[in-house]
């Protein structure tokens, strides 16, 4: 039975070259979505909105058929690609202006879109945001399981507040979103982001499913920049670390001073290079290190000081039902 609080649903896609998958995608979730509505769990004027993020195949025009054809269907296209994190933030932005609740989901039909229900059922118990984490990562290869376990790892010790093996599959309430617009920052890394904004929330386990149709659009260049873009926009951990690590540094080196001058006042030769070369590669080594660690945050407040918009909205497409053709 429908809850106290409101129940108008919109299912928020991130679409990037998806068109050998999206029609099937749009069967399913529209499938889903009429159960939950016969099933009286969410509103008839609940809908599936697409996020065309630049595309360079035929995905906008699928979806603005999809709109045509039924009311249910809406999209957005974006000027040209701004990144999967942009896409589902400008959707989840759109559609709160007329949903109670937002569930972001990927177009490839690996996350369990039954678990919609676990979803609406902890908005309904008062939870403002709902975190979906798989089960397993039995359907990564051995690279992608291990550098993503890593990264979590990473992410936790670095003191970033990252739920692990939570992707980018969550319900936000039009509170949570609210709350959300608030922040401004450009460089968006929104697993680390939303749970800085508090309220009650909960988490809902699913299983992820092979690949319907089509090939990952994420590669190790978008997922090494994503884990760049969280760790310099979470956390300023790596900075105290150069810091530390200079200090110690500047301590073997005072070190060396001192062996080095009780070796010339006994009147010892200093052995050949070795021990020069190794300091020196050492040092050069940490220093360009530590600079280019520093040259990502420099580059982060260039980026966010010139505040450029985080994406531009070429085209919209919605219609209220009855305003279908």
């Amino acid at each position: 039975m429908i809850g106290m609080r409101g129940n108008v649903l919109y299912l928020v896609v991130p679409c990037y070259n998806e068109e050998e998958v999206l029609e099937h995608t749009a069967d399913v979730m529209y499938e889903k979505l009429a159960r939950l509505k016969r099933e009286g769990k969410v509103s008839e004027k609940s809908k599936i909105m697409f996020v065309n993020d630049g595309s360079q195949d035929h995905t906008w025009k699928i979806i603005s058929e999809l709109c045509r054809k039924d009311s249910v269907f809406a999209g957005i296209c974006l000027s040209r690609n701004y990144g999967h994190q942009s896409a589902i933030l400008s959707g989840m932005m759109e559609a709160a202006k007329h949903a109670d609740m937002v569930v972001t989901i990927d177009g490839d039909l690996q996350q369990d879109i039954e678990a919609l229900d676990q979803f609406i059922e902890r908005y309904q118990e008062g939870c403002e945001i709902v975190y979906g984490i798989r089960n397993s990562r039995d359907t990564d290869g051995f690279f992608k399981k291990t550098t993503a376990t890593g990264f979590y790892k990473l992410m936790n010790w670095l003191g970033c507040n990252v739920i692990p093996n939570h992707a980018d599959y969550r319900l936000l309430s039009s509170a949570a979103l609210q709350a959300l617009s608030e922040y401004k920052e450009v460089n968006l890394f929104l697993r680390g982001l939303i749970p800085t904004i508090g309220f009650q929330s909960d988490v809902v386990y699913f299983d992820v499913k092979k690949r319907e149709a089509g090939h990952s659009k994420y590669t190790f260049k978008k997922m090494a920049g994503l884990a760049i873009d969280g760790i310099t926009s979470m956390s300023i951990r790596p900075i105290r670390m150069i810091t530390v690590l200079g200090f110690l540094v500047s301590l073997l080196s005072v070190a060396m001073i001192v062996v080095c001058l009780v070796d010339w006042m006994m009147g010892k030769n200093v052995p050949g290079y070795t021990t020069t070369l190794v300091i020196s590669c050492l040092v050069g080594g940490l220093t360009i290190f530590s600079m280019g660690i520093v040259g990502e945050y420099v580059g982060k407040i260039y980026l966010e000081t010139k505040a450029r918009p985080r994406y531009i909205v070429d085209a919209v497409i919605w219609k209220d039902k009855e305003e279908k053709e």
